[in-house]
């Protein structure tokens, strides 16, 4: 059961309580499930009890059993159970998770998985300080906000250093030094005569910005340390894993090859499903979606059912970080699986090996994607 088909079991429940009189209350046009949050359990949580509790005069825990009992009785879904105030958590039965969702990942053409097409509306203008976690963010949030069919422009107050961009990338920031030039500018200095920094600048009177776009300062904590020593990608990922209110760390623990280090798991994740996929084309067998006959994958079929709501989350929010965790999920969710997909001894190639292939696929796929969209390398090996 994909989310969206859960999404109107779940409205089902609603309607049919409604008809049936338990509940005197209009029906949404839609209920939003999500994975569950602190306390919760399950694969999926909704808070449609505690929604409907005030409209319908009675609290969010009457509601939700009264949408609890139905939702027990529906194809698919194995237990439910209800938390806090009146939160909704729901399980599915294994069997009724369908290979669709892989078959939906590994079938993405032009637009990939989670991705919106490009769309024709208001353009969002992001600008930030000339500092080098500011100027990383902004290259971040434009990819993310591409990704999500929103047409953007970025720009620092002053140009970019050259060596941000040669060691850090930025290739989706305004690099063009003519429009900014207080580059060299320090705070407690005066700066030129006739200078308006960006921030300051009516957003409609900027070189190529539609009049009337609106204006979005980006202001990340600064970085303690240069993180050029750390070079693209765990650069990238330092500045970029914390929220934007957070201190960055900055240091060799990002290098590290170890298990402790975040951006070691999510990059080594990615390239073992590649390797995967090599030794499989070796034994003669490829990726066919279906039942993969083994527990465990239900955190990692989650995780991925997940990654379009968080790619527009980390859009809407202006917030790679949240992103980058979705990644380090994705990542250790996929590790019980990478041991179960190849064929162990004599044991010949089944189609319960090339449905688990097809899953790690479909993981290192949202794998290389997220990390695109930060801007750092997928390696096939590391």
């Amino acid at each position: 059961m994909t989310p969206v088909e859960l999404s109107r079991t779940v409205l089902r429940a609603v309607r049919r309580a409604v008809d049936d009189g338990e509940l005197r209350v209009a029906v949404p046009e839609q209920v939003v499930v999500a994975p569950p949050g602190p306390g919760g359990c399950g694969e999926y949580a909704t808070n449609v009890a505690l929604r409907l509790a005030r409209p319908a005069g009675r609290t969010p825990q009457h509601v939700a059993e009264v949408l609890r009992a139905r939702l027990l009785r529906a194809d698919g879904i194995g237990d439910v159970v209800i938390t806090g105030p009146g939160f909704i958590n729901i399980s599915l039965r294994e069997s009724a998770v369908p290979p669709a969702l892989v078959e939906e990942i590994l079938g993405a053409g032009d637009v990939p998985y989670g991705h919106l097409p490009e769309g024709g509306g208001e353009q969002v203008l992001l600008q930030g300080a000339a500092e080098v976690r500011a100027f990383v963010h902004l290259d971040a949030l434009v990819r993310i906000l591409r990704s999500q069919g929103r047409p953007v422009r970025a720009g620092c107050d002053a140009a970019p250093r050259p060596e941000w961009i040669a060691v850090l990338g930025g290739g989706a920031v305004d690099h063009r030094p003519g429009e900014h030039r207080a580059a060299d500018h320090r705070p407690g200095q005066r700066r030129p005569v006739g200078h308006q920094p960006l921030d300051r600048q009516p957003f409609g009177h900027q070189p190529g910005v539609v009049p009337g776009t609106p204006g979005i300062r980006v202001r990340p904590v600064p970085a303690p340390a240069d993180p050029l020593p750390l070079g693209r990608d765990a650069g990238r990922w330092a500045l970029l894993r914390p929220a934007a209110h957070d201190r960055p760390r900055i240091g060799p623990e990002h290098l590290e090859q170890r298990e402790g280090n975040p951006l070691f798991r999510v990059r080594y994740a990615h390239a073992r499903t590649r390797a995967l996929a090599r030794n499989a084309a070796d034994l003669g067998f490829r990726a066919e979606p279906g039942p993969v006959g083994m527990d465990g994958t239900r955190p990692l079929l989650a995780a991925l059912a997940d990654h379009p709501r968080v790619l527009a989350a980390a859009a809407r929010h202006r917030a790679p970080d949240r992103l980058a965790r979705h990644l380090v999920t994705v990542a250790d969710a996929t590790q019980p699986l990478l041991t179960a997909v190849l064929p162990l001894g004599a044991e010949k190639p089944s189609a319960v090996h090339r449905a688990r292939l097809a899953l790690a696929e479909a993981a290192g796929t949202v794998l290389a994607d997220g990390l695109s969209l930060l801007g750092i390398d997928a390696p096939d090996h590391l």
